[in-house]
């Protein structure tokens, strides 16, 4: 799904200097600098109470920055943030819309937060309904939908306005696989016709299938900022295998390594052993010599890096701990 376009037109839709925020003795957002270049897809990845949500309230003006600033398609969103929001859509993490109103009626009533004319609010809520796959539900108040059906009609509702900025916090949190992949297939969609996007996630594959530049952000900074192809670099042409041994045995890494002189072996728990080269490894004399320890071997596979282990190479973060948002010190921000 990811795309290969440039980023940007090389002119910035949003410019972000040191910017920062501090809730009592909590520094949520410490600092941070990027631009989104105009028709980009950026991606903000970290885990929960890394300041992703943080950051996007400020960039939407529901929260003021100590300090820094921020620029929205050449408005001082800090010092005018009124108009700044009438040039932008936004998808909070929790849905803002109205749970005893339908869905029809939820977009109209967006369109007429915007200034829209009946007739074309009218228009865009069919539009928008048939898009999302929603007509049926329509009618229906949206304390009854699905979660998957929330989130959909929370985008719509972000987009009622044909926004050339949108801002998407954590957009597939908490929804069925079915739905997360629709949602990934809108936010794409609105991509390639166009639309500048800032996506916050802790879903690194989410990250690495959408977005073009990635930043990682962990309590409050970012630690990591490129392009997904620059960033993926160090682990391109490394060849790996992981071998998983019986009874948590304990593999002979001493002769491993005069065997193999140019790889490099770690172990990653009980019985298992990870060897990574910059050449295809070979086999048989692998198996052979572990054979000749009398070594049973249960598994052994090769392995794909992938933006994750560039994560948790720069981060020291565990998947574990980004799906579950368990981050020392952390907290919803």
């Amino acid at each position: 799904m990811h795309s290969q376009r440039n980023a940007g037109t090389g002119e910035a839709a949003v410019c972000v200097r040191d910017l920062a925020k501090r809730f009592q003795d909590v520094i949520a957002v410490d600092g941070v600098d990027f631009d989104i270049g105009r028709g980009e897809l950026f991606g903000l990845l970290g885990p929960n109470g890394a300041g992703k949500t943080t950051t996007i309230n400020l960039l939407t003006g529901l929260a003021k920055p100590d300090r820094g600033r921020i620029n929205i398609a050449g408005v001082d969103a800090v010092s005018n943030p009124k108009a700044a929001q009438h040039l932008i859509g936004v998808v909070p993490d929790e849905s803002n819309l109205y749970p005893e109103l339908s869905g029809r009626d939820n977009l109209r009533f967006c369109g007429a937060l915007y200034g829209m004319r009946k007739r074309h609010r009218d228009a865009r809520a069919r539009e928008l309904l048939s898009r999302f796959g929603l007509e049926e539900a329509a009618e229906r108040s949206f304390s009854t939908y699905s979660k998957g059906m929330k989130r959909k009609l929370t985008i719509a509702a972000g987009i009622v306005h044909n926004p050339s900025i949108l801002f998407l916090d954590e957009p597939t949190t908490g929804i069925d696989v079915a739905s997360a992949r629709q949602i990934r297939q809108l936010i794409a969609d609105l991509y390639h016709s166009g639309t500048t996007i800032l996506l916050t996630t802790h879903y690194i594959e989410e990250a690495e299938r959408l977005c073009q530049r990635i930043a990682f952000i962990v309590h409050g900074k970012i630690v990591k900022l490129d392009t997904l192809e620059a960033l993926l670099q160090p682990v391109k042409g490394q060849h790996i295998v992981q071998v998983l041994l019986s009874d948590n045995a304990l593999p002979p890494t001493e002769e491993l390594r005069r065997v193999f002189h140019d790889v490099t072996l770690e172990s990653t728990g009980p019985g298992a052993l990870r060897l990574s080269a910059s050449s295809p490894l070979q086999i048989g004399p692998l198996v052979n010599l572990l054979e000749r320890h009398s070594l049973q071997i249960l598994e052994m596979r090769t392995v794909r890096l992938s933006l994750e282990d560039v994560f948790v190479d720069v981060t020291g973060i565990e998947r574990t701990a980004m799906n579950a948002g368990q981050v020392e010190g952390g907290q919803s921000t």
